[in-house]
Order: structure tokens, then sequence, then C-alpha cells
């Protein structure tokens, strides 16, 4: 697999995993295959791949932590397509944790699936937002503050 394919491949297998979120968050192929460690074991091992697959390639994992010495050493990071795919990775699945979170919270607290749509949306492209749009639907709907569980 090239990096192009398993970038395509990475856009197109995350799809149903939010579609099943988005339109059938409490049936038993979501419990089973989404909100659970499935979709997670999966990235894993896709991760370890592209982990492997640039390491055979001569990539200096250790050029990673210049991103601390500013914006323009990150910018330089991303202009890497062995460091960029890792980081979409890692977006693609933080993004879906959170998307799954959500769902499991407002079942646990009887939030209709409707009430949730919009902030799972907002999470799929841009993961603070959405929990931040979520976490004031879920101060309504659960009639409470709380800034921990």
């Amino acid at each position: 697999f090239t990096i192009d394919t398993i970038y395509l491949w990475l856009n197109i297998g995350i799809l149903p995993f939010w579609i099943v979120l988005l339109f059938f968050p409490q049936s038993k192929i979501s419990a089973f295959f989404v909100t659970s460690i499935f979709p997670f074991f999966i990235f894993a091992a896709v991760y370890c791949y592209l982990i492997y697959y640039v390491l055979n390639s001569g990539y200096n994992f250790f050029d990673n932590f210049s991103l601390y010495l500013g914006i323009d050493e990150l910018l330089k990071l991303f202009s890497d397509k062995y460091f960029l795919i890792l980081f979409w990775l890692h977006f693609l699945t933080i993004n879906l944790f959170c998307g799954c979170w959500i769902v499991k919270d407002s079942q646990k607290l009887l939030i209709s699936k409707i009430a949730v749509f919009f902030p799972l949306i907002i999470t799929y492209f841009i993961g603070p937002l959405g929990i931040l749009i979520y976490w004031f639907v879920r101060i309504f709907f659960a009639k409470r503050i709380s800034l921990y569980d």
C-alpha cells in the first residue's frame, strides 16, 4: 500500500462508523462495531503498519520533536507525507472517539439522537467545537452543569 492509497482508504473507511453514529446510534451494530474498541483496534493496527512502513522508508521520527520549536517547524513537518498521514490517522481516530463518547453519554442522559445529530456532524469536521456544542446540549437536557463526571 502506498501512502496515497492508505489516505484514500482511511477517508472511505471512517465514513461507515460515522454514518452508524449519526443515524443508528442505539443499534446493536453501533454498540458492537462503533462505540466499542473495534474501530480503535483497526486504526491502531493501521497506525502500527504505518510506523513500520515509515521506518522502512528511512523516515527519522526524532525530527518530529522539532514541532515544539515553532510554527515554522510544524509547517515543515506537515509538508512531509509520512508525518501527515500519521497525523491524519491520529485526527480521524480522536474525532471518532469523541463522537462515540458523545453518543454513549447522550444515551446515558436520555438525550434524543436528533439533539445530538448537529454536534456529531461538527465533531466529525471540527472535533473540539462539536464537543463544546454537545456540552451546551447536555446542559440543556441534563438540567445541570457538570465540569467532570
